[in-house]
């Protein structure tokens, strides 16, 4: 793998097993946001109880832990760049009674899996970080079965994560916050139209479908809603960690202001859409 993009990976490993003590304390929160995303993902993969299954940077354990419980007589590999993470996803299997599952600390470039090892594969809210997104996608066809199937989640477009652009929009007011080089891994990476079909469609995959699919953010108050961005979003805590204790002060408030103008009344729920993409390995 290039330099760079060995520098990234070992950059992004860091920062999860750094935040990921935030990822265990909101997990609830956190997976709650995240669940319609893996749920649209699991219908779209058709699940055989018997199936295989990959679980692509899978964070704390979802979706695979749900895909887990459905192929009962198969078995889900969870995989992540964090140890952090998936320590958190061992203790949720097995607090869940979950004995048919696998870890392993690995990076997407470089699956340490054979060919042709799975019936299906999802990645839910991975790619926008992957250095090489084109090798990921490649690596997962490889180790696909023929037939076998894939589906991931991406954010879409900023106009509708105001979960994101409330903080980071009223971030960049403040602070200088410099911008990423073109096609560095981002948020909003992958949200343009038809871009993980054409993706998809580029590492040999058929039968590609692409849906947009709605969520809300239940944080139920701003100051959830504040702490939680502020203790698992990695680029947030980067660019206040720039700030005075007096910029912060700021634009913390003028968020509270921003998320209430938006939504009045005592159960705050933020608006959220990802893209659901699906595909086949031909035969």
């Amino acid at each position: 793998m290039e330099e760079q993009l060995t520098k990234i990976r070992e950059q992004q490993k860091e920062s999860w097993d750094r935040f990921s003590p935030g990822w265990k304390k909101w997990d609830e929160l956190n997976m709650g946001f995240l669940r319609p995303f893996g749920d649209e993902m699991i219908k779209a993969l058709d699940l055989k109880t018997t199936d295989s299954v990959l679980d692509v940077a899978c964070g704390t354990g979802e979706p695979g832990l749900t895909i887990a419980s459905i192929v009962k007589d198969g078995n889900v590999m969870l995989t992540d760049l964090s140890d952090g993470m998936l320590e958190i996803a061992r203790e949720r299997a097995a607090t869940s009674g979950l004995t048919n599952i696998k870890t392993q600390a690995c990076d997407v470039c470089e699956l340490p899996f054979a060919a042709d090892t799975f019936d299906a594969i999802s990645c839910r809210m991975g790619f926008m970080f992957f250095p090489d997104m084109l090798l990921a996608a490649s690596e997962m066809v490889r180790v696909l079965k023929p037939g076998g199937k894939v589906a991931a989640s991406v954010w879409g477009s900023p106009d509708k994560n105001f979960w994101v652009t409330a903080i980071m929009g009223t971030i960049n007011k403040h602070i200088a916050v410099p911008s990423p080089p073109p096609g560095a891994p981002g948020m909003f990476r992958c949200a343009k139209d038809d871009f993980m079909a054409g993706l998809f469609a580029q590492a040999g995959l058929e039968n590609i479908t692409s849906k947009q699919v709605a969520g809300k953010m239940n944080c139920h108050t701003v100051e959830n809603y504040w702490d939680w961005m502020t203790e698992v979003g990695a680029p947030i805590v980067a660019a206040l960690s720039k700030a005075s204790d007096e910029t912060k002060e700021r634009i913390r408030l003028e968020v509270f202001d921003v998320v209430t103008r938006q939504y009045a009344g005592p159960d705050i729920a933020i608006d959220a859409m990802a893209v659901i993409v699906y595909g086949e390995k031909p035969l």
